[in-house]
């Protein structure tokens, strides 16, 4: 019964944040389409949708089934990509969970192997000991990559002072146009102190 209560309260919260991100704003404050509702599935492995229903108790033609599911599919993959963000600003938030996080962001985006990695691994160290709480009290230098100042950080995301990941992709952006790789960055910070 736990279990289930868990579940409702889970769902509950899921389509409370799905009702309210659907949301217009209006002139006159937000506007909820009454043409959505959330549709809770049957068994808890499966994800909850918003789903535009008609507002009279006519029959759906086929084409609007087609258009519904297609809606599930969009929303059930908007929920899953979110999900899986959630998972990696929670992961970055320890050392170990942002070194791998950096690590698959190097070898993706910029084409860094290890030994790049191993530099920004000693730079970042150096840093912030990769806490994204990093905080440098003499020149408000913010975060993982210790952006100075800190809102540079909004090139890539608001959400730099919580969000490790914003401060990852900044940091390794900040280093590819300035310095190319991070061993020249950590090269720069060894002959410096600061890169």
């Amino acid at each position: 019964m736990t279990m289930r209560k868990t579940m409702l309260a889970i769902w509950a919260s899921v389509a409370t944040l799905l009702f309210v991100t659907s949301a217009q704003p209006t002139a006159y404050g937000l506007e909820f389409p009454m043409t959505t509702r959330l549709v809770l599935p049957e068994s808890p492995a499966a994800t909850a949708l918003l789903v535009a229903v008609p507002t009279t108790a006519t029959s759906v033609s086929a084409s609007l089934t087609s258009a519904l599911d297609s809606r599930r599919t969009v929303f059930s993959h908007e929920i899953a990509l979110v999900s899986v963000k959630s998972l990696f600003i929670e992961a970055a938030r320890e050392p170990n969970g942002a070194k791998r996080i950096a690590k698959e962001m190097m070898a993706s985006d910029y084409g860094w192997g290890e030994n790049q990695y191993t530099c920004l691994n000693r730079l970042w160290t150096k840093e912030s000991h990769w806490n994204y709480k990093a905080r440098n009290p003499r020149s408000g230098a913010h975060g993982i990559a210790q952006a100075l100042p800190a809102s540079k950080m909004e090139k890539v995301g608001t959400d730099w002072r919580t969000n490790p990941v914003t401060q990852i992709q900044w940091g390794l952006l900040y280093i590819s146009e300035r310095y190319d790789t991070p061993c020249a960055a950590f090269s720069k910070w060894r002959r410096s102190n600061y890169y």
